[in-house]
C-alpha cells in the first residue's frame, strides 16, 4: 500500500502536464522511497522504467537498449542494441506515450555516469538540440546525493540550467509516517515514529498485527532481521572510513552534542572531525541545529550550534543495538529490550515529542492558526534573565542558562510563542507554566503560550487556561490529529 507523498506526487503531474520538454532530478538518500514515488507516477501512464546497475559501460548500454527496445519503439526491427549512448537517448522520441508525455525515467542515474564519464555532456548536448522542444519527459534519480549536487546540478557542469525541475526528496513527516500505524494508541505512534522516524523502508518493517514492544524486539533487536544490520550496511555503502563515522554517531546520540564535547569524547583528531560531520550532514545523518533567533552572521562565526541526529532510527540503533552488540548477537534480544530499552523509551522519545510538537506549531501556523504569522519555528536556548527580590527589596534580573522546547516568532520577533513538551506520565502544572513564562522575558515583546502534554493538565492550569487567552493546552490526541 502506497502511502503519503501528496506533494511530490503533485509535482510531477504538473510537470507531466506541463507543455514541452521536461528534465527533472529526484534525488535524496536511501531508502526514502524515490523507487517507489516514481512507479506510482507511472502506473497508468505509457512508459519506460530503467533501473541503472553498477556494470561496464557495455552491459549499461545492453541492458538500457533491452530495456527500451521491449517498449515497441521501430527500431527494435532493425537491432538489439543501440550502437551508442547518443542514439539510446535519442529514442525517447520514439516511445508510446499518452497525449501528454512520451515519459522515460531513469533510476540510479549515477550508476550510468560511473561507468561513462561523458554521458551528461552528452545528454547536455541531446537536450539542446532535440529533447527540450519534444514532448518528452526525462527523470534522472539517484541516491549519491553529493555526486547529483556536485557533478550534475552545480556550476560549470553539463547540465547545469537544463533541468525544468530538481526535486530533493526528504523523510516522510510523522502526520504521514503514522499511518503506517493506523490501529495503534497514540503514545505507540509516537514511540513507534522515534524509533523507525520518517523512512518508508524502515516503517514498512514493523507489523502492526504485533504489540510495539514485539516489533522491537522482532525487527530491530534480533539478528538478522532487516533492521539489525541496516544501519552498519548503509554506512559501509556511502562512507570509507565506517569504524570512525560509528564512534561519531555514537558520542552523539549519547548526548555529546558540542564540537568540543565530542571530540572529548571520541578523540578523534580535531583536523578531521568537522570534515566527518560534515559528511554526515550531507547524508542527512546529522544537522547542524541553532538557536530559533540566530541570524546568518551569527550561525556563521558562532560555536552555539548543536550537533543532532536527524534519523530516529540512527539515534536508536546506537543508543541501544551498538551498545548491545554482545549480547545481541548471542541472541539475547528480548532481554536487551526488557531490562536497557523499556526502562529508557520514554526518555528517549522525549527529544522526538518536541519535534513533533514544533511540526505541529509549523502546522498551525501554516492554516493562519496563530495568533500572528510566524516566519520561524524551532527550538531556543541561551542565556535568559530570572527576577529576584533581594533582602533589601531591590529588584534585579539574574542571568542563566536555559532552554525553550517551541519557539515561533513572526517577522521582527514583535510577537513570540513560547511552548514547553512534556512526554511522561504526569499532568503539566500550573507552577510548570509560570516557570515557563520567566524563561524568556523580552521587553516590548507580545508572548503567547503553547504547553503540549502526554498525560494532561492539572485542574489549577485548565482553569487558568480558560482565562488566558494567551495559553493554549494539547493533548496528545490534539497533537496528533492535527
Amino acid at each position: 500500500m502506497f502511502i503519503g507523498r501528496e506533494q511530490e506526487l503533485r509535482f510531477f503531474e504538473d510537470k507531466y502536464h506541463a507543455s514541452g520538454g521536461q528534465l527533472l532530478m529526484l534525488y535524496g538518500r536511501r531508502r526514502v522511497g524515490k523507487t517507489e514515488l516514481l512507479r506510482k507516477f507511472c502506473k497508468g501512464k505509457p512508459h519506460v522504467f530503467y533501473t541503472c546497475r553498477e556494470a561496464t559501460d557495455t552491459e549499461q548500454i545492453r541492458a538500457f537498449s533491452e530495456r527500451v527496445l521491449s517498449s515497441g519503439i521501430p527500431a527494435a526491427r532493425y537491432i538489439s542494441v543501440f550502437p551508442d549512448w547518443e542514439a539510446a537517448l535519442r529514442a525517447i522520441t520514439e516511445l508510446p506515450s499518452s497525449s501528454e508525455k512520451k515519459l522515460l525515467v531513469i533510476d540510479e542515474f549515477p550508476y550510468m555516469c560511473k561507468g561513462n564519464p561523458s554521458i551528461p555532456s552528452l545528454l547536455q548536448n541531446l537536450w539542446d538540440e532535440l529533447l527540450k522542444d519534444q514532448n518528452v519527459m526525462l527523470i534522472l534519480c539517484g541516491s549519491a546525493m553529493s555526486f547529483i549536487e556536485k557533478e550534475l546540478l552545480s556550476e560549470k557542469k553539463p547540465l547545469y540550467g537544463r533541468a525544468t525541475g530538481i526535486y530533493k526528496m526528504n523523510e516522510m513527516p510523522f502526520y504521514d509516517a503514522i499511518k503506517f500505524f493506523p490501529n495503534y494508541a497514540d503514545e505507540d505512534k509516537v514511540l513507534a515514529y522515534s524509533v523507525l522516524g520518517g523512512i518508508p523502508h524502515y516503517l514498512r518493517q514493523f507489523d502492526e498485527r504485533l504489540s510495539l514492544d514485539d516489533n522491537i524486539i522482532k525487527n530491530v533487536l534480533t539478528k538478522g532481521c532487516v533492521l539489525y544490520s541496516e544501519v552498519e550496511f548503509l554506512l559501509r555503502q556511502e562512507l570509507r572510513e565506517a569504524a570512525l563515522y560509528n564512534t561519531l554517531i555514537e558520542a552523539i546520540a549519547l548526548g555529546n552534542t558540542q564540537l568540543n564535547d565530542i571530540y572529548t569524547k571520541t578523540q578523534i583528531d580535531k583536523a578531521k572531525i568537522s570534515v566527518y560531520l560534515k559528511n554526515l550532514i550531507a547524508l542527512e545523518i546529522l544537522r547542524r541545529e541553532f538557536p530559533v533567533l540566530s541570524g546568518d552572521k551569527e550561525k556563521a562565526v558562532s560555536a552555539r550550534g548543536l550537533y543532532r541526529i536527524t534519523d530516529n532510527f540512527f539515534r536508536f540503533w546506537f543508543r541501544f543495538v551498538f551498545t548491545s552488540l554482545s549480547d545481541l548477537e548471542a541472541g539475547d534480544a528480548e532481554g536487551v529490550y526488557r531490562h536497557f530499552v523499556f526502562p529508557q523509551l520514554n526518555a528517549f522519545a522525549a527529544p522526538v515529542f518536541e519535534h513533533i510538537c514544533r511540526a505541529f506549531t509549523a502546522k498551525q501556523n501554516r492554516e493562519g492558526r496563530l495568533p500572528f504569522r510566524a516566519v520561524k519555528v524551532g527550538r531556543w536556548w541561551g542565556k535568559s534573565g530570572r527576577i529576584e527580590v533581594t533582602e533589601t527589596g531591590k529588584v534585579k534580573r539574574v542571568p542563566y542558562e536555559t532552554e525553550i522546547d517551541v519557539m515561533a516568532a513572526d517577522k521582527g520577533a514583535k510577537n513570540i510563542l513560547l511552548g514547553e513538551c512534556k512526554f511522561r506520565n504526569s499532568e503539566i502544572t500550573r507552577g510548570e507554566f509560570e516557570k515557563l513564562a520567566e524563561k524568556y522575558v523580552p521587553e516590548k515583546v507580545k508572548i503567547c503560550y503553547s504547553l503540549f502534554s502526554k498525560s494532561g493538565f492539572s485542574q489549577r492550569l485548565m482553569d487558568e487556561a480558560r482565562k488566558n487567552q494567551s495559553l493554549s493546552l494539547y493533548t496528545l490526541a490534539d497533537i496528533l490529529r492535527g
